[in-house]
């Protein structure tokens, strides 16, 4: 799945893409942030190192990574 990608900076591919993040993240920057990438990929990171790496996905494993979010599959992760 997803290629993390510690090249993506300002000046180098993926560094002109317009990132967005939730209206649903905290004020305390616990976040990612999601683009459309040139190369026609999806780039997620962390909203608090935007010069960070950069994890990668093809359109297909996004759509995957969507629909299982959708469906539920990951509503088990992070309980207490």
């Amino acid at each position: 799945m997803g290629r993390l990608t510690p090249g993506d900076r300002p000046g180098k591919p993926g560094s002109d893409s317009y990132w967005i993040k939730s209206s649903l993240s905290f004020s305390n920057g616990n976040c990612v942030e999601v683009a459309s990438l040139p190369d026609g990929e999806i780039g997620v990171r962390d909203s608090k190192d935007s010069e960070g790496p950069v994890l990668r996905f093809t359109p297909g494993e996004w759509h995957a990574f969507l629909g299982g979010v959708r469906n539920g599959e990951f509503n088990t992760f992070g309980k207490i």
